[in-house]
């Protein structure tokens, strides 16, 4: 168990330090029944979004919604990773088909919102925006720069 708690604590370090490839390699060095963890299954998905590696991510994100299916995170994650692969009507659908819990966020209306802008549904956007916002205020703040949401911004 030392080992896993180093490989964790590795992993993170290289993640902050935008050393993607080391992260990786620390997660992979993880017992695999370990390496199924939903935290761990997350750390690894959060590490390739934020290298950019949308192909890479998607699988791992799925991954994430087969071992945590009443939790958000596998569903918006793979979500955004088909609409960053401009899979984006697949996107909306999967966040749609996601847990009920989704509901109760603001990111889930949020990027909703981004999702009907690229479809060409700017009323239903609107609305889902102004959910968000009423849900939690920063995503106000959020869409004054989300190059998403250009096309709709005089309306908010």
């Amino acid at each position: 168990m030392q080992d896993y708690e180093r490989n964790i604590n590795a992993a993170q370090g290289y993640s902050e330090l935008g050393m993607h490839d080391e992260a990786l390699q620390e997660l992979d060095a993880i017992p695999a029944p370990l390496s199924t963890r939903p935290e761990l299954v997350e750390m690894r998905l959060l590490i390739l979004m934020h290298a950019r590696r949308w192909k890479q991510a998607l699988p791992v994100a799925r991954k994430l919604c087969d071992v945590a299916p009443d939790a958000s995170g596998g569903y918006i994650h793979s979500a955004f990773c088909l609409h960053e692969l401009g899979r984006t009507r697949e996107a909306r659908e999967v966040l749609l088909k996601g847990p009920p819990c989704l509901l109760n966020e603001a990111v889930f209306y949020y990027n909703l919102a981004c999702y009907d802008v690229a479809l060409g549904d700017r009323e239903q956007a609107v609305e889902n925006l102004e959910r968000s916002f009423r849900m939690d205020k920063k995503f106000r703040q959020f869409a004054q720069s989300d190059p998403d949401l250009a096309s709709i911004r005089s309306l908010l």
